[in-house]
């Protein structure tokens, strides 16, 4: 019998789960999307051209943390099948990124003397503190996805990740309170008080989530994970539908990515956005993603997850359209309340799609290699972003608008693609 309303979303295991979106949320908005973009831009952009090689920077900085995640991920998934344990490894890469979060507001506010590849020493380290802090975090989410399959029935599983995610953007708008105590500069400061956040309000799992007792967990060298996603790849014949949704995952999701980590820029340095209305726009934003998680989790339960996964991709595709072409705010506070509700729903809409497809005994590997296919397509997205935005720099703001413009492109190739799935 499956629990309905309140009773389900919160008993302890299930709110202290979502709890964990609610605070790796804080580090998604206030590190990749807010303030780690701004510090860049304030740190070496002061004209139209420099700001085009500091989204270069983040772009890339974007795409080698993802790099990591590439060679990493898919293992993640063998480790959650052989060994059943999640908690654990959650546990240690949260603490070491949130480590990594507090340590990058601890260097980007010194100043010390020398440089490092011809940039100041302190930049050369918030970048390399900011690869390291978001690898951890994405390696978390490997693990902490795989979790929901332990939490409910397959009935439920929309719901709770509808509830996760809308619990994550909760999540924003408290990270967001350290805005007022950042002000329009000195973008450093906010990266100790997010740190923190992030690490507190992951204590709730860290306590009172407990891992599905596994039957027989393998121990075996960590590298021989490969073996056995090789075996899985030659397998795809069996899991056509899987590899295929895989391959419109890798290009929804480049969307996706890249423009989480360069919305702020953009709207900064080609719409004229201030910190200030970025913040109420994000804000908006962040309730749009909320709601829109809620009902898609309901969507998602009525039309299935494969139809809904397709809707969440045009909205998506329309909010690309509008922001490229933004001549005004209006336009743009018009395609970042579409990015937002596109943003939450594909969470709910892939999470649970991924459960329909996946075989049990499996579904940690197919959870690994779908994060595989996200950070995959994190590098291509960026480098494409940060590719363009440096061969054009010369040309200002346009470069930007063509960079953004590519990712309509993507998004187009992953709708196209993901029609050729089979209903089962």
């Amino acid at each position: 019998m499956n629990r309905t309303g309140w009773k389900l979303y919160f008993t302890l295991p299930i709110f202290s789960w979502a709890l964990y979106d609610f605070a790796n949320t804080i580090f998604s908005s206030n590190i990749n999307t807010i303030f780690f973009p701004f510090y860049m831009t304030e740190a070496i952009g002061n004209n139209e051209v420099l700001n085009q090689i500091a989204s270069t920077f983040i772009s890339y900085a974007n795409a080698v943390a993802s790099f990591f995640l590439v060679l990493f991920s898919p293992l993640y998934g063998v480790m959650i099948d052989r060994t059943g344990q999640k908690r654990k490894y959650i546990i240690i890469f949260t603490i070491i990124a949130a480590a990594a979060t507090i340590l990058m507001g601890v260097f980007g506010g010194a100043s010390f003397s020398g440089k490092w590849f011809g940039m100041p020493i302190p930049l050369v380290t918030v970048l390399l503190l900011f690869v390291i802090a978001k690898f951890f975090y994405h390696s978390s989410l490997v693990f902490y996805d795989a979790m929901i399959s332990d939490l409910g029935t397959r009935q439920e599983i929309p719901l709770i990740s509808g509830f996760g995610v809308a619990v994550g953007y909760v999540g924003t708008l408290v990270g967001l309170t350290v805005y007022p105590f950042v002000g329009d500069d000195g973008f450093h400061e906010a990266f100790i008080p997010s740190g923190i956040m992030f690490l507190i309000f992951s204590l709730p799992l860290f306590f009172f989530v407990k891992d599905k007792p596994h039957p027989s967990p393998k121990k075996e060298p960590f590298l021989t994970g490969y073996k056995e996603i090789i075996t899985t790849f030659k397998e795809m014949k069996a899991h056509k539908n899987i590899f295929t949704f895989m391959i419109a995952y890798f290009f929804l999701n480049d969307s996706i990515a890249t423009t989480i980590a360069m919305m702020a820029v953009y709207a900064k340095t080609i719409v004229g956005f201030s910190t200030g209305q970025f913040i109420l726009l994000y804000l908006v934003s962040t309730v749009s993603s909320i709601i829109g998680s809620f009902i898609f989790g309901y969507v998602t339960k009525k039309t299935g997850a494969r139809k809904a996964v397709y809707y969440v991709g045009i909205l998506l595709l329309v909010a690309l359209v509008i922001a490229t072409l933004a001549v005004n705010g209006a336009m743009f506070w018009v395609a970042g309340s579409m990015f937002g509700v596109a943003l939450g729903s594909m969470w709910v809409t892939t999470r649970t799609y991924i459960v329909d497809l996946t075989p049990e005994n499996k579904r940690g590997q197919f959870f690994g290699l779908f994060a595989f296919s996200g950070k995959v397509s994190s590098i291509i997205g960026p480098l494409l972003y940060g590719s363009i935005t440096l061969a054009f720099a010369d040309y200002g703001n346009i470069a930007s608008r063509m960079a953004l413009g590519s990712l309509i492109i993507l998004t187009a190739i992953g709708l196209l693609v993901h029609r050729r799935i089979k209903e089962e």
